[in-house]
């Protein structure tokens, strides 16, 4: 009996690899120039911010916190390449700031609160949301918005609300949470390699 149980229960485990793996394969498999373009784009805007003395703020709700601290850590530390630090926020980390302003002025106003107080017009805000219907996503990108800052994101399904008003979107090919998580951290990654070598190509030409 117990030995029917665990080959059961190995089965379904087995299955559910299988279709994680064909689901993740599927959704990288439609990524296509229009998904490079967003990814380009927001490396373009990004390293003007930095050459204008700017900075990369990035905020999201719970995984989408998670990727948003995995980038700014990848950019303040490093990824690939040894070499200075570089400005980026994620939104998501400062708890005395978060339940803050969650407890005196809603969870809704998180990011924005802080878009208000530390954005700058040369900085750029991206945001990440599976849903793109995130209200508190939603407000940062008005706030920043106030501010002549750039917007980007990363989003999910067909984008939501968040698809009308940023700059560029990277829409992940998927209509799974997990599928498109693991999409944005992969285009994350993506971001920091580019931006590296775009910051020693723009540092060598200068030093020609």
């Amino acid at each position: 009996m117990a030995q029917n149980s665990q080959d059961n229960t190995h089965s379904a485990a087995n299955n559910h690899f299988r279709q994680t793996v064909a689901e993740l394969r599927d959704a990288l498999g439609r990524l296509d120039e229009t998904h490079w373009h967003a990814v380009q784009s927001l490396a373009l805007d990004t390293l003007a911010s930095w050459q204008n003395g700017g900075k990369l703020m990035i905020c999201g709700n719970g995984g989408s916190a998670a990727d948003s601290q995995h980038i700014a850590a990848e950019l303040v530390g490093r990824f690939l390449a040894d070499r200075p630090g570089y400005a980026a926020l994620a939104l998501t980390t400062n708890s005395s700031v978060l339940t803050a302003v969650g407890n005196d002025y809603g969870f809704d106003q998180i990011f924005s609160r802080q878009v208000q107080g530390l954005g700058n017009p040369q900085d750029v805000l991206l945001v990440i949301s599976t849903s793109g219907h995130s209200a508190n996503c939603i407000l940062a990108v008005q706030e920043a918005r106030k501010k002549n800052m750039k917007v980007h994101g990363f989003l999910g399904r067909d984008g939501g609300e968040l698809l009308t008003l940023v700059d560029s979107a990277l829409v992940a090919p998927s209509q799974h949470t997990p599928r498109i998580q693991e999409i944005h951290i992969t285009m994350g990654h993506l971001l920091c390699q580019i931006l590296e070598e775009m910051v020693d190509s723009d540092q060598a030409g200068q030093s020609v």
